[in-house]
């Protein structure tokens, strides 16, 4: 049986269960159930936003109170439809979302859970101290939903209604992450800066998962007061937020189906222990909060990416095969392509480029310029400037003082991102791809700036034919280097040197007309260095322009058609790789003298054929 088959029988099982529940438990457990059911449509948020996106929030019920409250004000002082309120929540709720996201989500550390733990105390004391909410007494005589003449009243009618929305609901997060946006959310932990080198926007990625997470909770909310046909404060404070982050947590935070499990497991449980510990002491309260805290640190214990996460490694260690990847390649247009400058135009110039960071200065008055369809290598001793060089050019940092332009666009003062899309890709120094992600979805990453579809787009499956184009372009690169065949392995089982060609093929997947390559041959082997030489070669022969920083002389000798050379901070010395080998400040500056002499002369003396003496660079700093 193929996975695809295994995967539709096993959705038909459990659907199949779940409609037929209702019928075969009692009122008490199908009432339980429609508990679980809401509980999960906030966990789903939490998973995406906390356990995937790496936002932590402690305010979740507050969203599902004012959600909740939104409906109940409607339905009862205004006599609106419930439906209707079910607008009205969405609406309020995720303009909350949105004004909050965009005053605490830049905060870092733990300054980010600290804002949500404010407004997670705040939002509930505003519901218990407004007269028209019913203050702390809350509201009562919510109207049922009704479905034309079929009432929602009892827990049985209405538990389709709630497991069908947490099904639509896990279906729309299942296809916002396996998406563009959703490759994007599954970087969020790899930091703004690689985001940005792919021409994404960390905050505003983080800003749609937050109004997302808060829209699930929102709909909760209105199932809460349509089911229970009465709200107060108290189950959307800040203890109800951290019994849902708590739901999360033992469920998966990795998982889409934690928030089911998690939901489960926590409200079994505490429903469990309300029954059983009154019989074994009459403080059976204070008993419960003790034992329900140790079960779940001996959960975390046992399986600390959650119940979920431990089956989910238990069942693909066991059935690997047919758990596996069942994709399949779909028809794809190519992507549209940029058109490349013409050889030799001047795509990159650098004036006078200073930066410091407080009283060290470490990129002092250097300018050059790169031209279309030539490999630039840039060298040095170590801490000479030259990662750092990097990171101006790019957007990465902010420039002191100086101007850099590409493309005949000044590009001083303009974000990563930006830079990024003109068509300046890059990799680092220090590899940043994400380990838990396949081959394919880090290099589709690379060509996240190349398509337009959004969130909901992604989440209705509207973006099928951008998709197809955007993993063709992966897969595309990925034969390029040689991995085609492991599209489907984890980035993070890669060796080092192989981590670092990933990276390249992700900044080929952006189309750039600039390459900007940090250190891609340290780590590889011989017949891969080779193979990377080569690989260059082709793309310089295509008409991308690279500008490298390498340390191995010998492969940049053979490879780039001019060197740049650094040191202190300065550019010392300008030219072709033959007159840089034998300029005696370079040999003084790179390794010490003459012990440099020998590394430097064993390019060919082929690759000095025909070639310029260095230039020895204006002001330049001295060794």
């Amino acid at each position: 049986m193929s996975p695809r088959s295994v995967h539709i029988t096993l959705l038909a099982v459990v659907v199949a269960a779940f409609a037929v529940a209702p019928t075969l438990l009692s009122g008490f457990t199908v009432s339980l159930l429609n508990d679980i059911g809401i509980g999960a449509l906030v966990g789903l948020g939490l998973v995406l936003l906390t356990g995937i996106g790496g936002a932590t929030s402690f305010g979740q019920a507050a969203f599902v109170g004012i959600a909740a409250y939104t409906t109940a004000w409607l339905t009862t002082a205004q006599g609106a439809s419930p439906w209707l309120g079910l607008v009205a929540a969405l609406v309020l709720t995720g303009l909350s979302a949105l004004i909050i996201g965009l005053l605490t989500l830049r905060l870092g550390g733990h300054f980010l859970p600290l804002s949500t733990i404010a407004w997670g105390l705040s939002i509930p004391l505003i519901f218990g101290n407004v007269d028209g909410l019913g203050r702390h007494t809350g509201m009562s005589n919510i109207p049922p939903l009704h479905l034309g003449a079929w009432s929602l009243a009892e827990p049985r009618a209405i538990y389709y209604l709630i497991w069908a929305l947490v099904g639509l609901a896990c279906l729309f997060c299942y296809n916002v992450l396996h998406s563009r946006i959703g490759r994007a959310i599954r970087s969020l932990r790899g930091g703004s800066t690689l985001l940005a080198s792919v021409g994404a926007d960390a905050f505003r990625v983080r800003l749609m998962l937050f109004v997302l997470a808060a829209l699930l909770a929102g709909v909760a909310g209105w199932l809460y007061a349509h089911m229970n046909r009465f709200v107060s404060p108290s189950p959307f404070d800040l203890r109800a937020s951290i019994e849902y982050l708590l739901m999360v947590v033992a469920g998966g935070l990795g998982q889409l189906s934690g928030a089911i499990a998690g939901s489960a497991l926590v409200l079994i449980l505490k429903n469990g222990l309300q029954d059983v510990l009154p019989m074994i002491s009459r403080s059976g309260t204070q008993t419960q909060s003790i034992v329900f805290a140790a079960l779940f640190i001996l959960l975390l214990q046992q399986a600390r990416a959650g119940l979920m996460g431990f089956v989910v490694r238990k069942v693909r260690g066991r059935f690997g095969s047919m758990f596996g990847a069942a994709q399949v390649a779909a028809p794809a247009e190519p992507l549209a392509r940029r058109a490349l400058p013409e050889r030799g135009r001047r795509i990159l110039e650098v004036t006078d480029a200073v930066k410091r960071f407080g009283g060290l200065v470490a990129v002092n008055g250097v300018s050059f310029e790169v031209n279309a369809g030539e490999i630039v290598g840039l060298i040095g001793p170590n801490g000479a400037g030259k990662s750092t060089m990097f990171n101006l050019l790019t957007g990465a940092l902010p420039l002191t003082q100086g101007r850099v332009e590409f493309l005949g666009t000044d590009v001083t003062d303009l974000p990563q991102r930006r830079i990024a899309r003109l068509g300046m890709a890059r990799t680092f120094q220090h590899v940043k791809l994400r380990p838990h992600m396949s081959l394919l979805d880090n290099v589709a990453l690379g060509a996240h700036g190349r398509a337009r579809s959004g969130m909901v787009a992604a989440g209705l499956r509207l973006d099928r034919r951008q998709e197809a184009q955007l993993l063709a372009e992966a897969r595309h690169q990925l034969a390029r280097i040689g991995l085609a065949d492991r599209a489907h392995e984890l980035a993070g089982n890669l060796p080092l040197g192989t981590q670092r060609i990933l990276e390249i093929a992700r900044a080929l997947a952006a189309d750039p007309v600039l390459l900007v390559l940090d250190e891609p041959a340290a780590g590889l082997r011989r017949p891969e260095k080779k193979a990377l030489g080569e690989l260059l070669r082709k793309l310089r022969e295509e008409g991308v322009t690279i500008l490298i920083v390498e340390h191995d002389m010998d492969f940049v000798m053979k490879l780039v058609d001019r060197l740049i050379v650094m040191n202190f901070g300065s550019k010392l010395v300008e030219g072709v790789p033959a007159a840089v080998r034998a300029d005696e400040r370079v040999q003084a500056a790179y390794l010490g003298g003459v012990a440099v002499a020998p590394v430097l002369q064993s390019a060919p003396a082929a690759a000095a054929a025909g070639r310029s003496e260095a230039v020895p660079a204006q002001g330049g700093g001295s060794a």
